[in-house]
C-alpha cells in the first residue's frame, strides 16, 4: 500500500505538469540567435568575457566582464538593439 507522502508527491508532480505549458524551442532558439550577434559585437568592442545575453523586447541586455590593468575586473552591462 502506498504511503500518504508518496501519493501526495505524485499528485504534486502531476498537478505541476498539467499547469505548465510545454517549452517552445523555436522561440528560444530565435532569441538566442538574435542576441548572439549583439553579444559578439559587445565582446569585440569591450574586449571582455561574456557573462550573459538576454532578450528584452526589441533589444538584448548583454553583460561582460572586462579586465582592468592590475585592477579587479569590472562588470559592464549594455542594452543593444537586435
Amino acid at each position: 500500500m502506498a504511503s500518504f507522502s508518496s501519493i501526495a508527491a505524485a499528485a504534486l508532480v502531476m498537478a505541476g505538469s498539467a499547469v505548465l505549458p510545454a517549452p517552445t524551442s523555436t522561440l528560444v532558439a530565435r532569441a538566442n540567435s538574435d542576441c548572439s550577434e549583439a553579444a559578439a559585437e559587445v565582446v569585440e568592442k569591450t574586449g571582455g568575457q561574456l557573462l550573459s545575453a538576454q532578450p528584452s523586447g526589441d533589444s538584448c541586455i548583454i553583460t561582460v566582464l572586462v579586465q582592468g590593468n592590475g585592477q579587479r575586473p569590472r562588470k559592464v552591462t549594455m542594452k543593444v538593439p537586435m
